[in-house]
């Protein structure tokens, strides 16, 4: 094959059965459909730079298609150094998941933290984790206090519509013991630090357990679009898969909110059969009974409970 038909292969092979491949590449370029015709026909060649395109456009790395065959093409999440970047953050994640919204997509993640998407949204945890998050991305030696940081409108804008797009979706959330301690953790850091009042972090606390409430009522009820599995011996490690009819899209953590994404098709495919082997070695707290199901949530619930305790006894105990 020359590299043209290689492209033209890969291209196809992200595009539905009805999609029409002269209309997709033309649309694309912003070319004629006979123009476009006459590359897809092989009467005449794309460009370096409408080759470059449609590699942009459909995720492809060159060098996988034409040549080295291991490598795939990575996009980058904003890189947060300021609140502006953290707003330009939540807005480029907004993209990447609206292409998602409305077409029955099912999300897969591999939680070694409490997902995004439950800690942003208007509580005073969701404030407290972007404080968190922003802190410490930027690396200041002298931080504020939680008590003086305030939201933006945008950015609260742009959580709302994430979380927003999360609810449409069929999830299918891994977690185990660990995944809450992250959040938990830092509660504790800052306010040891003076950095978070204690009236505050009893109520950060007691929405971590709304949330792990909240989620042990919905495993109760084994509602269709939402499963959560619980995994004693996998390391998680925050990977979020997203697929629906048409494309998967695959995000790889590198940093704490950093991601890389691909939607290489080869690359999400075995994404997609690693997540179902993981699922099928976790039990289903959906499924399992009420003592597997209570097992799980008294034992994060009591983890909680200990730092609460903590937090209440910390003058005590000092002085």
């Amino acid at each position: 094959m020359t590299n043209q038909e290689l492209l033209l292969k890969a291209i196809r092979k992200q595009l539905s059965k009805e999609t029409s491949l002269i209309d997709e590449i033309a649309t694309i370029l912003n070319i004629s459909y006979d123009a476009s015709h006459r590359r897809v026909s092989m009467k005449s060649k794309f460009s370096i730079d409408e080759t470059v395109l449609l590699c942009n456009r459909y995720g492809i790395a060159m060098d996988a298609v034409f040549g080295n065959k291991t490598n795939v093409l990575f996009n980058k999440s904003k890189e947060v150094k300021c609140l502006d970047d953290l707003i330009l953050y939540f807005k480029d994640s907004v993209e990447n998941l609206k292409e998602f919204k409305n077409s029955n997509a099912t999300m897969y993640y591999s939680a070694k933290d409490i997902p995004l998407f439950y800690t942003i949204g208007g509580t005073l945890l969701s404030k407290f984790k972007l404080y968190v998050w922003l802190n410490l991305l930027i690396g200041k030696e002298n931080i504020a206090a939680f008590e003086s940081f305030q939201l933006t409108q945008q950015l609260q804008e742009y959580t709302s519509e994430l979380q927003a797009i999360y609810n449409e979706l069929s999830i299918h959330e891994i977690w185990n013991d660990t995944t809450i301690n992250s959040s938990i953790q830092q509660i504790y850091y800052f306010f040891e630090s003076g950095l978070l009042t204690t009236e505050n972090a009893i109520f950060l606390y007691e929405d971590v357990k709304n949330i792990l409430k909240q989620l042990e009522e919905k495993c109760s009820k084994n509602q269709p679009n939402y499963h959560l599995y619980f995994n004693e011996l996998l390391i998680l490690n925050n990977n979020v898969l997203i697929s629906n009819a048409d494309k998967n899209k695959l995000f790889i953590p590198y940093t704490m909110l950093g991601y890389f994404i691909t939607i290489d098709l080869n690359t999400t495919k075995n994404a997609a059969a690693y997540f179902l082997d993981q699922l099928k070695n976790s039990k289903s707290l959906n499924l399992s009974g009420p003592r597997d199901r209570k097992l799980f949530f008294n034992k994060a619930t009591q983890k909680v409970d200990y730092y609460l305790n903590r937090v209440n006894n910390h003058f005590s105990i000092d002085f």
